[in-house]
């Protein structure tokens, strides 16, 4: 189920939002994917985050401004959103993109949640969204907090889990390879003990690496692993 605060008065919409391009190939019914609702989605989810860090730093210069809402509209950060809200769950795939991972995606939940900002947008104009987008991101000060943490989200990472599981809680694994030699594509599960924590792509390992690291760092907030958990076998 989708957590959002807003029951649609058009279901479609929600649905056309969890609708992946690769849905659509077999299941002729589905006139319309998501892409057009993450374009509008981006620019009002854009204008919802700017209203509020204008009003929560009446002091910031554009230039800071710009950057603090550039760290809450990052890909990896979106597609933990899109988790927290459950949209992986309830992504509509096409078989060959479910079979190669889809639903854990971090470029498919990215799109995915803006295209929901964009469904809220249409369902119940721009009051609906800001109050969906409070409800999702909570305090922006603590987001923002947490994202000052992730500049070197391997290492942070690394720092929480080692204290309580050791060296072998945490391994990184290159599940996809995509592109020509001269423009390569990563993507990199992360996975702290039994579980896969988020994913990342990069145009190299270690990019891919930081940006998996980042989703974990995000989903660790929302789900934390706690010292009893059994850590993996080395």
């Amino acid at each position: 189920m989708v957590r959002v605060g807003h029951a649609f008065n058009d279901a479609g919409l929600l649905e056309r939002a969890l609708t992946h391009p690769s849905y659509l190939p077999g299941h002729p019914e589905a006139s319309e994917s998501n892409q057009r609702l993450e374009f509008l989605g981006d620019a009002v989810l854009q204008l919802v985050l700017t209203e509020s860090l204008f009003e929560l730093y009446p002091g910031e210069r554009e230039g800071g401004l710009s950057k603090r809402r550039a760290a809450l509209t990052k890909g990896a950060f979106l597609a933990a959103l899109a988790r927290e809200a459950g949209l992986d769950a309830c992504l509509r795939l096409g078989t060959s993109e479910e079979a190669t991972g889809g639903r854990t995606r971090a470029s498919a939940l990215e799109d995915a949640f803006e295209a929901l900002v964009g469904a809220l947008y249409l369902d119940g104009g721009l009051p609906a969204a800001r109050r969906a987008m409070s409800a999702i991101y909570g305090d922006l000060t603590d987001r923002l907090a947490l994202v000052g943490e992730t500049e070197n989200p391997k290492g942070r990472l690394q720092e929480l889990l080692q204290a309580v599981h050791g060296n072998h809680a945490l391994r990184y694994e290159v599940v996809a390879t995509e592109g020509a030699d001269h423009a390569r594509a990563f993507e990199v599960a992360v996975h702290v003990l039994d579980r896969e924590l988020g994913r990342g792509r990069g145009p190299s390992k270690k990019l891919a690496e930081e940006a998996a690291a980042r989703t974990a760092l995000i989903a660790l907030e929302t789900a934390p692993i706690g010292p009893h958990d059994t850590p993996p076998k080395p």
